[in-house]
């Protein structure tokens, strides 16, 4: 369909202010919400992988959350939350901060449902992987950056990518 009045008529789509204008708002929301999910993801992965702490069953069922709520379901928390008659927006309204249905409302959406894709990705190759390597780093002297930038994250680099090319599609 995209091509059934010809190239002509796919270029003045394209072209049309208003697809200019989803097409940066997307590029806008990607370049916020997926860095911001790969340093979540990462830190959160590496975090219940290696380590056992009081509040990791918690983590993993933030995680797991937006796979179980619907879209619709989490925007109309969003409205809750920040609209006009939510929790926060009197206060809001009040210092004129805007967020339901302005760019911070839809990149907070965004990085909601983006949320599990890295740390998914990351999370069972790491347990599989074991602690064998940074253990041995660590006996060598490695500091705890060091082993993280040249034992663990070269070992998930294409798990790593491959989650940042579905939190991104997504």
């Amino acid at each position: 369909e995209a091509l059934r009045k010809g190239l002509g008529g796919y270029m003045a789509a394209i072209v049309d202010p208003y697809a200019l204008s989803a097409i940066r708002l997307t590029l806008l929301c990607a370049a916020i919400a997926v860095p911001l999910n790969l340093a979540f993801g990462v830190t959160a992965a590496w975090a219940i992988a290696k380590f056992e702490f009081p509040g990791k069953s918690v983590l993993v069922t933030l995680i797991d959350l937006p796979f179980a709520v619907s879209p619709v379901i989490a925007g109309l928390i969003y409205v809750l939350v920040f609209g006009a008659q939510g929790w926060f927006g009197p206060w809001l309204q009040a210092h004129d901060v805007k967020i339901i249905f302005a760019v911070p409302g839809i990149v907070l959406a965004t990085v909601f449902v983006t949320f599990p894709f890295i740390a998914r990705e990351l999370i069972p190759l790491m347990q599989a992987q074991g602690q064998e390597q940074e253990e041995a780093a660590r006996v060598l002297g490695a500091s705890g950056w060091q082993i993280f930038w040249r034992v663990t994250l070269p070992n998930v680099k294409w798990a790593l990518l491959y989650g940042v090319i579905l939190c991104n599609a997504r």
